[in-house]
């Protein structure tokens, strides 16, 4: 195990201090989990955290270690179980109307594959605001109305004469 660390740590695989944000003005300090993956609270959020059957409601920026974008979206919706396993068990650690700061390590990412723009064995450092989250039954009951709305709104209308 210790040889592994010393590798990944060689190869960049892994996130480090520098990764995070400085304590303070309601940033928590970083708590890394038993997995690895570095998880920290810019601003508290409230109430329950999603599971692996909600579909999470986020902003989020997606960096590499070296500063550079690789993606950002607002108002996106995630499927908390369909997402790598690193911004997954994050997901499931935040409450909404909270904001918080990510650093997945490689093996909790894409590992040793290319993934578009983020090359492979690269460690992946997010921001992200849980905006809301819905169980899957819900996402599918409101767009089940929405297909309804659209369906009844969609009919052709009588012209006047």
């Amino acid at each position: 195990a210790l040889a592994w660390t010393g590798t990944a740590k060689a190869v960049g695989q892994t996130c480090a201090a520098s990764d995070m944000l400085p304590e303070g003005n309601g940033t928590l300090a970083a708590e890394t989990t038993e997995s690895g993956l570095h998880f920290q609270t810019r601003k508290a959020g409230k109430g329950a955290r999603p599971t692996d059957e909600d579909v999470a409601l986020i902003n989020y920026k997606g960096t590499l270690q070296n500063g550079t974008e690789f993606d950002a979206n607002n108002q996106t919706p995630m499927p908390v179980g369909g997402v790598v396993p690193g911004f997954s068990e994050a997901l499931k650690k935040m409450q909404r109307g909270g904001s918080y700061r990510l650093c997945i390590p490689a093996a909790l990412g894409y590992g040793a594959q290319a993934a578009g723009t983020i090359p492979p064995n690269s460690v992946l450092i997010f921001d992200v605001d849980l905006l809301d989250f819905k169980s899957q039954a819900e996402v599918q009951m409101m767009q089940q109305m929405m297909q309804q709305q659209q369906q009844q709104g969609g009919a052709p209308q009588p012209t006047e004469r």
